[in-house]
């Protein structure tokens, strides 16, 4: 699976998403405002960041009411400041008020994704490093968040279990309980494999790199490795495979990871726990007159 956010994807989504927060309708608003009003909103930053999710925003409001307005004033990937005005909305006021709260849930989540995303990216700028995802996203919502990652210039590792094999530690421990080699085993696999299958294998010591490396992994993951060991790693590997580091990254120490001459950068902060940038949505309600 490529991990699109496909129309089908992001228009069931949507509608689990709408039919959560008001399952039997929205008393509130049938009970205050009158059915024949209408409404204009628009969409601002409150804070410098990174849009995305502005195509999903505008999808809400299309299922809610296919007779809304929507004028989109940005594109997702711009970069914004306070105040800048991302989008206008038009239309009956109660389907408005029906699709404000999960039209701005998502993408002020994806927007705080892009956010942190740029950050990691300009961080090493001018290396040969790029800053991926991991699997740690919520739940039901990967494919979005994976799609913020690339919007603030970030790239996408694996995006489920189905689509590389990826040894970690408890996969190495478990053949190591059956008394089987590192290097027997990736050649194993390798050897089971389809052409187009990616192999990645993680290491957590400098020893186990030679064994991995010459077994013919595509990737070989660092994981939580020092400075210094790092260094060292990039120059056994010496290219013949993909090195990424992982484990403990953070804007603080990435420009430091990034010099060291590893390929990818692996970071879970980026979906796992990121703030969802402040957007807000100001409705005027028309009465009917």
């Amino acid at each position: 699976m490529s991990g699109a956010m496909t129309p089908e994807y992001l228009d069931d989504l949507i509608r689990r998403a709408l039919a959560e927060d008001a399952p039997w309708g929205d008393v509130t608003s049938e009970v205050f405002v009158p059915a024949d009003a209408r409404a204009t909103a628009t969409l601002s930053s409150r804070e410098p960041g990174v849009l995305s999710g502005l195509t999903v925003f505008a999808r809400v409001f299309q299922i809610v009411d296919a007779s809304i307005g929507i004028d989109l004033l940005a594109r997702d990937g711009d970069a914004v400041e306070p105040g800048a005005i991302l989008a206008r909305v038009t239309g009956p006021a109660r389907a408005i008020l029906r699709a404000e709260r999960i039209a701005l849930n998502l993408s002020q989540r994806m927007s705080g994704i892009a956010t942190a995303t740029r950050r990691y990216v300009d961080a090493v700028a001018g290396t040969s490093s790029r800053i991926v995802d991991t699997r740690k996203t919520t739940p039901g919502l990967r494919a979005l968040e994976r799609q913020a990652v690339r919007d603030g210039g970030g790239h996408n590792h694996r995006f489920s279990l189905s689509d590389a094999v990826m040894a970690k530690d408890n996969h190495l421990a478990v053949l190591a309980a059956q008394g089987i080699g590192t290097g027997d085993a990736i050649r194993a696999a390798r050897a089971k494999l389809g052409h187009t299958v990616h192999l990645e294998v993680e290491v957590d010591r400098v020893d186990q790199i030679e064994e991995v490396v010459s077994a013919g992994v595509d990737t070989i993951m660092l994981d939580n490795f020092t400075l210094n060991e790092l260094r060292e790693g990039v120059a056994l590997v010496a290219g013949r495979a993909v090195v990424e580091a992982s484990g403990g990254v953070t804007l603080d120490t990435v420009a430091d990871i990034a010099a060291t001459g590893v390929d990818v950068i692996s970071v879970g902060a980026l979906t796992h726990s990121v703030r969802a940038l402040d957007l807000g949505l100001d409705v005027e309600v028309q009465l009917p007159s």
